[in-house]
C-alpha cells in the first residue's frame, strides 16, 4: 500500500525545525475547520508534508510530465495520503461535498479482509489545492460514508460543507466520477495532492485478482511503467485525460519483487496463475460508487447496480 515515505529527505527538510513528521503507521486528522472564504492558519504536519513533498521533487528531479488538461484544484492532501472531493454524475451543487481516498488510508488503520465500514462519525480534515498545487483551504469531515479494502480499497467521506459552498469560497470544483468503465491504452493522470506532483502514463491493462498481504482486489488497474507512484500517493484520484473524469483510486504497486506480500502485491488470473512485476503499480476502479450514491449523496448499498461490498 501507497503510504508516506520517511526517507532521509525528511531529515534534510525539517534541518533545525526540531521535529519529525507523523508515521504513517499512526495517522491522525490535523489543521483547523474552515467553511469561509479565509484560509486557515497552516499547521506544523502541513508545513513539514509540504517541504517533504518540494524537497523530493527538488533532489530527485523526478518531477513527472503534467497533462494540459489535468491540475490539482479539487484534489487535497490527508496526514498520510492523497485524495479528492468529488462529485457523482447526478450530484447537486448543494449536496454535501464527498472526498474520495483509499480505505488503507483511514485514520483507525487498516479495514480487515471481509469488513466493510459505513455510516461513521468522523472529524478528518483535508487540505483543499488549487489548480498549481497551493493549499487554499481546510475542509472537514462530518461523518465516513464507506471505506472498505474487500474487492476494492477506498474511503468515501462526506464534508460539513457543499459543492456550492467550496466553489463560491475557493473557486474550485469538485472531480466528477465517470460512471463507465475504463478501457486499456486509455491516457490517464494520478494526481498525488499529498507530494503535489503528477503522473502521466497509460492503463495497461486489467488485474483479474490482485493480492497483497491478507488483501485481495477485483479487476484492478494496471498502469503502464510511466506512473512510477510513491509512498503517499495512496488515494490519489486517476484521472482520464481526455474526459477529465476520476476513473480509478491509486492504491499499491510492487516494489521489491516479493511475492503477494504487503507493498508487493502479485496478480492472480482466472487458472489461478501469479504473475509478479515488480515496479508496477495499480489502482482500484471507482465506476461502481455512482450507483450506489442517490439524492442528496446518500449511500443507498441497496440500490439498484450497487455491486460494491456490503457490511
Amino acid at each position: 500500500m501507497r503510504k508516506p515515505l520517511v526517507v532521509a529527505l525528511c531529515a534534510l527538510a525539517l534541518a533545525g525545525a526540531g521535529a519529525t513528521p507523523a508515521v504513517a503507521a499512526a495517522p491522525s486528522p490535523t489543521g483547523a475547520d474552515t467553511t469561509t472564504g479565509t484560509a486557515p492558519a497552516t499547521s506544523l504536519t502541513d508545513v513539514v508534508n509540504d517541504t517533504v513533498g518540494s524537497v523530493a521533487d527538488t533532489l530527485s528531479g523526478l518531477t513527472a510530465p503534467k497533462s494540459a488538461a489535468v491540475n490539482f484544484a479539487g484534489t487535497v492532501s490527508l496526514s498520510n495520503c492523497s485524495g479528492s472531493v468529488v462529485r457523482m454524475p447526478d450530484s447537486a451543487a448543494s449536496d454535501p461535498a464527498l472526498v474520495l481516498t483509499n480505505g488503507h488510508c483511514l485514520e483507525s488503520g487498516f479495514p480487515a479482509p471481509g469488513q466493510v465500514l459505513t455510516d461513521q462519525a468522523s472529524s478528518r480534515t483535508f487540505g483543499l489545492l488549487n489548480a498549481s498545487g497551493a493549499k487554499v483551504a481546510t475542509l472537514r469531515a462530518d461523518r465516513l460514508v464507506y471505506a472498505t479494502m474487500t474487492d476494492t480499497d477506498a474511503a468515501i467521506y462526506r464534508l460539513n460543507t457543499t459543492y456550492a459552498q467550496i466553489k463560491s469560497s475557493y473557486g474550485i470544483d469538485p472531480l466528477t466520477l465517470s460512471s463507465s468503465r475504463s478501457a486499456a491504452g486509455t491516457a490517464i493522470s494520478v494526481v498525488s495532492g499529498y507530494w503535489k506532483r503528477i503522473y502521466s502514463c497509460s492503463v495497461d491493462g486489467f488485474v483479474h485478482r490482485l493480492k497483497e498481504g491478507d488483501w485481495t482486489w477485483k479487476d484492478s488497474v494496471r498502469y503502464t511503467s510511466a506512473c512510477d507512484t510513491i509512498g503517499g500517493t495512496s488515494g490519489s484520484p486517476v484521472v482520464d485525460d481526455a474526459t477529465g473524469e476520476v476513473v480509478a483510486v491509486n492504491n499499491t504497486g510492487n516494489e521489491d519483487g516479493a511475492r503477494c506480500t504487503v507493498n508487493n502485491p502479485c496478480e492472480v488470473d482466472e487458472n489461478g496463475g501469479v504473475t509478479v512485476r515488480q515496479g508496477i503499480n495499480y489502482a482500484q476502479q471507482t465506476y461502481p460508487f455512482t450507483a450506489c450514491f442517490t439524492t442528496g449523496n446518500r449511500l443507498d448499498l441497496s440500490a439498484s447496480g450497487c455491486t460494491v461490498p456490503k457490511p
